[in-house]
């Protein structure tokens, strides 16, 4: 979260529930009047589907037949409240049919199945400068944050979903094909680790933003002052 790198086109990650639905329709809106082929690819929870920016956005983006390619990553649980409990229609991808919009279910427990529906969508969008709906069905192992006691869950059905878990699956098909011999992993696994803890003693050894970058980006150039 709060992550944003323009120059990968990463226009972040958003605190507020929902909040990145009308920036990806905005953004997508900008590429339609400058003439750019482009796909907005848009992330958000089962839980922003009850907010009013999804509706919101799907309208306009459908309106205005906007190249966005919407993506729910349905874990089932909106923080600690269970999909049934606060959606009257738990079929996330029906929803795209009051905006005229297509969409598809998919099983996020499997990558090379999220890969396909997503390639596919993703050329419907490009193709014809429409709006889709992708519902990724998938579940969250870990609590929502440390101070998240999960008493809405039972351990019991964690474990039964971490027997899908798509990282481990996905690594089994490929061992089986020989794709990915079981050397080849061990090697790749440590180059990651070491890449991980390379990050962190960076980041840890990074010096404190000076006080005086306090507002520094608050105000536009010529704006207001910066109170004393």
């Amino acid at each position: 979260m709060h992550l944003f790198d323009v120059a990968r086109r990463f226009y972040g990650g958003y605190a507020i529930v929902g909040g990145g639905l009308p920036i990806a329709v905005g953004l997508a809106l900008a590429d339609t009047l400058q003439d750019r082929r482009r796909v907005t690819v848009c992330f958000f929870g089962d839980g922003a589907v009850a907010e009013g920016e999804f509706h919101e956005a799907m309208n306009l983006a459908a309106l205005w037949r906007l190249p966005v390619l919407f993506i729910c990553e349905n874990n089932l649980y909106a923080m600690g409240t269970a999909l049934s409990r606060h959606q009257s229609q738990p079929d996330i991808a029906r929803k795209a049919a009051a905006y005229a919009v297509s969409s598809t279910a998919v099983d996020g427990m499997d990558v090379l199945a999220v890969e396909t529906a997503t390639r596919h969508a993703a050329e419907l969008v490009r193709g014809g400068s429409d709006p889709y709906l992708l519902e990724a069905r998938t579940y969250r192992f870990r609590a929502h944050s440390m101070y998240d006691p999960e008493l809405y869950r039972s351990k019991a059905e964690v474990e039964e979903w971490k027997e899908r878990d798509p990282i481990v699956t996905l690594a089994a098909r490929l061992a089986d094909s020989g794709a990915l011999p079981v050397d080849q992993r061990a090697r790749l696994e440590a180059a990651v680790a070491a890449e991980v803890e390379a990050a962190v003693a960076f980041a840890e050894a990074g010096a404190w933003e000076p006080i005086e970058d306090l507002t520094r980006d608050l105000y536009a150039p010529g704006g207001a002052a910066a109170p004393r």
